[in-house]
């Protein structure tokens, strides 16, 4: 056996043994639901934000905090859910004119209340509630 013929199998071989390796690891990274993705939803949650200044103080504005999204509906109303998009973990935005959340890295939609209305997400978000007090908006589990 020469040089050339030796360098040609051990390649062979090696791609043998590879390319069911990447093939599963190409499969599975776009799957409907990545049961690792997403970060837990915070849970006893108990905290307040002022929603006299900033992006609460504007109907149609959002913020993230503590791992929550709290959202002022184009009515005024308040609405909080879990940032983290249970698909792949990016944090959601809250979109006004839909009354809704979505996810800027793979297109997932959830309702006003953190269903999910569009995938690839399968996991509804963590819905909290909301208590304004003044121009103090309490959010909690």
């Amino acid at each position: 056996m020469n040089r050339k013929e030796f360098f040609a199998r051990v390649g062979f071989g090696a791609a043998a043994v590879l390319v069911p390796a990447c093939i599963a690891g190409v499969a599975t990274s776009c799957s409907n639901d990545n049961s690792s993705g997403g970060n837990p939803a915070p849970t006893g949650v108990d905290f307040s934000v002022d929603v006299s200044t900033g992006t609460l103080a504007t109907n149609g504005g959002f913020m993230v905090t503590q791992g929550i999204v709290i959202a002022r509906t184009l009515t005024g109303s308040f609405l909080a859910v879990s940032a983290s998009c249970t698909h792949e973990g990016t944090n959601v935005n809250y979109s006004a004119s839909g009354n809704k959340f979505v996810c800027p890295n793979h297109g997932a939609q959830f309702s006003s209340t953190g269903a999910v209305t569009a995938g690839p997400a399968t996991r509804n978000l963590t819905e909290y509630k909301t208590t304004l007090n003044g121009n103090s908006l309490r959010v909690f589990s």
